[in-house]
């Protein structure tokens, strides 16, 4: 059976602290202990409970360990200070279960009850080259979407491209400008170049801004022209899109984008209904909803306005729809947006509305997984020296120019083509690991020196570290069908890497709760750092017994394996060599 250690303790931690007279909702408080000296496992909670109890916390403590079950499960449990409860797991436990993960193609972790979950993520904007500031979300939100897949739920990726509004009337007109005027054609690179003429020409021609503002209405309207115009520009938008995700092994693909125009025919009955319901209500001549968790700065409720006079909708109506859209027709039991912290406010309003109309039940949650910027090593956002935003096939072609460099200064004598393979996976991985290795709710600065770093936190570092543990398994010249299946754990660097070997679960299981994939990181990170502890005090290949040396190979094959897949549900390919 696969097992959550942690789980399995907080549970019977929990049933002993009740039964010793604790409320039935105490939180005991496991945790993985920092240091050995202190067992494997730590309960914390102790202290406050007794507190609540109003008796030593040191007898409770005692108390709780007298009721405590752990027979098979423990190899010994001591109390330390005011009521640390510190745990050691039993040695033959510990080999059985890491017996039952070499066995398990999903290495012990167990799949859950399936949810639909809609994972909101990467939100590019059509006309517009995808820059630095689309990598958090795709790549978080990715990362996110693969664990919640491997844990057995089915797993809805919307891509929420910005396809809609009224600046699509300006590239319209614009479209059909250099078309009858010029030989001008639009490349997937010169996007960004299409859209800024077409801004200036909109801004400075009164004729042309005449022209693209009746191109909306006509849009707006279901125009069969303008339809096809606006269906050329998310096409190549899309196109360019496409090939940036595969190069970032992104699970992004065209069949997973929901834009805005996706919603555009719920709108007006959802002001509608906001109307009947007497939530929303006319202002100035706009259609408003006034939220009293939100205060103006005069301290009333803050006026959202859903429709503007001029009868146009703004982002909250569609954020409203698209909500509405998930529940109803995607049936989503869990909905995540992976998209930055300064638009908080702008979704609690939307979400606040959602929930006042009924559109979603309380039981189904909307999570707004948040992210940070971008900095550079000033402490700056991150942009050019001319001060645009990098654009990301750019900082793409850099990593990959800085990882070809750098791995044949190691190898010059390397093959052409394994240098190339190498330095896209090699590239793609420290781009990707240097800022899912960071927690995702803080800004983190951007260096090409330390994510392509063979040292420290890194994927470099962690794809060197695979290489290693396989290199072992290559020079045993063992297949896995002929290891025996016995392992024993003797000395301390076993025991310990037996432990962390076991708690992948616990660190897919938090990821999957919370949509933090820096917890895996610093898992895989710990992982790999304790595995070369071993490997330099526990010889394998020169092992003292033919017992110890099959061990010792199981205890590889399953650090690889683990490696591997934990490195996987973040996105990064590994590579046999380095």
């Amino acid at each position: 059976m696969p097992v959550n250690i942690h789980a399995l303790l907080s549970a019977k931690i929990h049933q002993a602290l009740v039964a010793a007279g604790a409320p039935l909702h105490c939180n005991a408080q496991v945790r993985q202990s920092a240091k050995t000296q202190f067992g494997d496992y730590q309960v914390n909670g102790i202290m406050a409970i007794a507190k609540q109890l109003g008796i030593p916390s040191r007898q409770l403590a005692k108390k709780v360990v007298d009721l405590l079950n752990l027979k098979g499960i423990a190899r010994k449990v001591d109390i330390a200070g005011p009521g640390f409860i510190n745990i050691f797991l039993d040695l033959q436990w510990l080999a059985d279960h890491l017996l039952e993960a070499i066995f398990s193609p999903r290495l012990g972790v167990a799949t859950v009850a399936p949810r639909t979950i809609v994972v909101d993520y990467s939100a590019p904007n059509v006309a517009k080259e995808m820059h630095v500031g689309h990598v958090r979300s795709t790549i978080i939100g990715d990362a996110s979407v693969r664990t919640l897949s491997f844990l057995g739920h089915r797993v809805i990726r919307a891509n929420h491209v910005g396809d809609w509004g009224t600046q699509f009337g300006m590239l319209i007109a614009y479209l059909e400008k250099i078309r009858t005027g010029s030989k001008e054609k639009i490349q997937l690179s010169n996007l960004e170049d299409f859209y800024r003429a077409a801004k200036q020409h909109y801004d400075k021609d009164p004729v042309f801004a005449e022209h693209a503002r009746s191109y909306v209405v006509k849009l707006q309207g279901g125009d069969d022209y303008c339809c096809r115009m606006w269906r050329k520009l998310v096409d190549i938008t899309m196109a360019q899109n496409q090939k940036t995700y595969n190069q970032l092994n992104v699970t992004l693909t065209c069949a997973d984008v929901m834009g805005e125009s996706l919603y555009k025919d719920m709108l007006p009955g959802i002001v509608a209904d906001l109307k009947a319901k007497g939530l929303a209500v006319e202002s100035e001549g706009a259609i408003v909803v006034f939220l009293d968790e939100f205060k103006n700065k005069e301290g009333k409720p803050m006026g959202v306005v859903i429709q503007k006079k001029d009868g146009a909708y703004l982002y909250t109506t569609t954020d409203i729809a698209c909500a509405k859209y998930r529940y109803e027709t995607l049936k989503a039991d869990r909905i995540l947006y992976y998209v930055d912290s300064r638009q908080h406010q702008h979704l609690m309003q939307a979400w606040a509305i959602v929930r006042k109309a009924g559109y979603i039940p309380e039981s189904v949650p909307l999570e707004h997984h948040m992210f940070g910027m971008i900095l550079g090593k000033d402490g700056k956002p991150f942009k050019t020296r001319v001060g645009d935003a990098v654009k990301l096939a750019d900082l793409l072609n850099e990593a990959l120019e800085r990882a070809r460099r750098l791995i044949a200064s190691k190898n010059p004598d390397m093959d052409a083509a394994e240098l190339e393979k190498l330095a896209q996976v090699v590239s793609i991985g420290a781009v990707k690991y240097a800022d899912l290795s960071k927690n995702r709710t803080t800004d983190y600065i951007f260096d090409w020196d330390n994510m392509l770093n063979l040292e420290g936190n890194t994927a470099p570092y962690m794809q060197y570290a695979y290489t290693r543990v396989v290199s072992v398994l290559k020079r045993s010249g063992q297949s896995e069908q002929q290891l025996t299946g016995v392992i024993t754990l003797e000395v301390e660097q076993e025991i310990q890497l037996a432990v962390c070997l076991l708690q992948l679960e616990e660190a897919i299981t938090t990821v999957a709760r919370d949509g933090t994939p820096h917890v895996l990181c610093t898992y895989l990170y710990d992982l790999a750092v304790l595995f070369s502890d071993f490997y330099e005090h526990c010889p394998i290949l020169n092992a003292d017994s033919e017992t110890q040396y099959q061990s010792r190979l199981q205890l590889a094959l399953l650090t690889a394996r683990t490696l591997k897949q934990g490195l996987n549900l973040l996105g990064i390919e590994m590579v046999e060599r380095m």
